[in-house]
């Protein structure tokens, strides 16, 4: 079965995950790209008797790289040549978006635009013409909504379609100047890559490193410096904003012909800015973010602990039922009390993890997550970070690795470092099994509100952290917050639950299997020396805690002077257990 190569790629938020996931289901492998750690995903999907293979890139505004996540999508776009790329386009934001798309037509890439979000197109009483839109780029254009699946039949005929096409780059008119600098530049490069010299006048840094390792390259970047400047003088203007500006013009040309708006200025007020309003207040913004995150500590915690009690007393029974049926034996110990204790111990918080997932994935795709990062943005200024850091240091209370690893996403390294630093003080989840425990045991009434307040209290010490680092390490300006904010959404369901799902997953095979050798090594301490009653005061577990009981004799003491003076009852029978 032969197999084509194609590659999703897009402004952030316009809907690509979703496509990628709609297109291959379930028949995905994710790893990293070579040489960084950033995350690949990628999967295959059968049509026509051929195996597509899809490589989902890391979302890009353009093919100018600002940050790593950026510069791995124009690395494969421009130097692994897939057989079709597609551009996922926010239809919903149609002059942004269909930046990236003229320059991926300019680089000559076998293009399919997917208009996709049509039904908010629609929903704003716009008219957009898509066959003329498909004529005037020289590219075919599907409209789909994805998380609806409509349209991702045409979209695959579009792919198949396109694979067996060879395209030409588009060529914009830049005007005599531009256009006589492109041509000697062309000449000297000896390739007929009109956008290799436009890279190049625009002082593409990536691209002078890319011409660096050929044998005429140092000669080249010189005739193109000399050539920029000498492009400066006879335009006023520099040379990269020039050719943007000039780019912009042709998508509003585009505009013109394609799209019609109504004249009404109250139809143009969306419900996105009108939540926004009051989402986005100055003194609303804060009290509004802490109280959803409030509410998913609550829910955590109120929904997750009864499962969970179910759980582990399934676990217990199965436990207790397996020394029954074996006897009192070695066996029936290691099975009982350590092997399946063990994975009751591990499986027992998996509700609490489930619904902390299921919230943040709630948030993130219903849109307001990116306004968080505005909402922080002067509060993070103040500790000397970028208001985009505050995204990678929530992702933190999901998981630090991935918290840390969206870090990439951060254009200055300084940004980076600090927040790298800083994001290991956020609660994660493999920290949620001990605050459940500990604020069950010792705040029974008030427990969700006590790991919401661990919780608060890990961002503070980040806070503090972050002032240190600032007045130490990282002084200087930070830059502003530039953020695109997408269009609210409701939330899918598919969507939501898979995005729950890997996270959980992944909490359950990393930190799952740690947990689980800690419990065998302590039924192993509990178990040792030969011949003594498991976990009595005579095996070593017994003697270890002899040395750390003073430790918690203060919160004894506190239960005590709870049950004596208050008649507490859930303190008698924490006291008790």
């Amino acid at each position: 079965m032969a197999e084509l190569t194609i590659c999703l790629g897009g402004n952030p938020n316009a809907g690509k995950t979703t496509v990628f996931n709609k297109l291959i289901g379930a028949h995905q492998k994710v790893g990293n790209w070579p040489g960084v750690t950033v995350e690949k995903k990628e999967g295959n999907y059968s049509y026509q008797g051929k195996s597509i293979r899809v490589v989902d890139l890391p979302g890009t505004y353009s093919l100018t790289a600002y940050s790593l996540d950026e510069r791995i999508a124009s690395d494969f776009l421009v130097k692994e040549q897939p057989d079709v790329s597609v551009a996922i386009v926010d239809a919903s934001n149609l002059e942004r978006n269909l930046y990236l798309v003229v320059e991926l037509l300019e680089l000559g890439a076998n293009l399919v635009v997917d208009l996709n979000m049509m039904d908010l197109v629609r929903q704003k009483k716009w008219r957009l013409d898509v066959e003329q839109l498909s004529k005037s780029l020289g590219a075919p254009v599907v409209s789909t909504v994805a998380n609806r699946c409509e349209g991702l039949e045409e979209l695959q005929e579009a792919i198949a379609a396109a694979a067996k096409c060879q395209a030409q780059p588009l060529k914009i008119d830049y005007g005599p100047e531009v256009e006589n600098a492109l041509g000697q530049l062309t000449a000297s490069i000896n390739t007929p890559s009109r956008w290799l010299a436009l890279k190049l006048l625009e002082n593409n840094s990536q691209v002078k490193e890319w011409l660096q390792g050929w044998p005429q390259g140092e000669k080249i970047l010189h005739k193109a410096e000399v050539l920029a400047a000498d492009l400066g003088k006879l335009i006023a203007d520099d040379p990269e904003t020039y050719l943007i500006e000039r780019r912009y013009g042709f998508i509003n040309g585009l505009m013109k012909e394609c799209l019609a708006k109504p004249l009404d200025l109250a139809e143009r007020i969306s419900l996105s800015d009108k939540i926004d309003k009051i989402v986005l207040n100055r003194w609303l913004g804060i009290p509004i973010f802490l109280l959803f995150m409030w509410l998913t500590f609550k829910l955590v915690f109120d929904l997750g602990s009864p499962l969970a009690d179910y759980i582990d007393g399934g676990f217990g029974w199965l436990a207790e039922a397996t020394k029954t049926g074996l006897g009192e034996n070695w066996l029936a110990s290691l099975l009982g009390d350590g092997i399946i204790a063990g994975v009751g111990s591990v499986l027992v918080f998996l509700p609490n993890i489930l619904i902390l997932f299921l919230m943040i994935g709630i948030l993130e795709d219903s849109g307001y997550m990116a306004r968080a990062a505005f909402v922080m943005d002067r509060f993070m200024h103040s500790l000397g970070l970028h208001g985009k850091s505050f995204i990678p240091m929530i992702l933190g209370l999901g998981c630090n690795i991935p918290g840390i690893m969206a870090c990439r996403t951060l254009e200055s390294r300084k940004d980076r470092l600090l927040t790298i630093l800083i994001n290991p003080f956020m609660s994660c989840s493999a920290r949620l099994p001990i605050y459940v425990l500990f604020a069950g045991a010792f705040f029974a009434h008030h427990a969700g509100a006590v790991i919401f307040i661990l919780y608060v209290l890990g961002i503070i010490v980040a806070v503090l952290t972050a002032l240190l680092f600032k007045s130490l390490f990282f002084k200087g300006q930070v830059a502003p917050l530039i953020m695109e904010l997408p269009p609210y959404r409701m939330p899918t369901v598919k969507s939501v639950l898979l995005q729950m799902w890997q996270r959980a997953s992944m909490f359950v095979k990393k930190a799952g299997t740690i947990i689980l050798a800690g419990v065998i090594l302590i039924w192993l301490l509990s178990s040792l020396p030969v011949g003594v009653e498991y976990a009595s005061e005579q095996s070593w577990i017994g003697q270890l805690g002899k040395v750390f009981a003073p430790l918690f004799v203060a919160p004894i003491f506190y239960r005590a002077v709870r049950l004596l003076f208050y008649g507490d009852v859930a303190a008698l029978h924490s006291l008790h257990c």
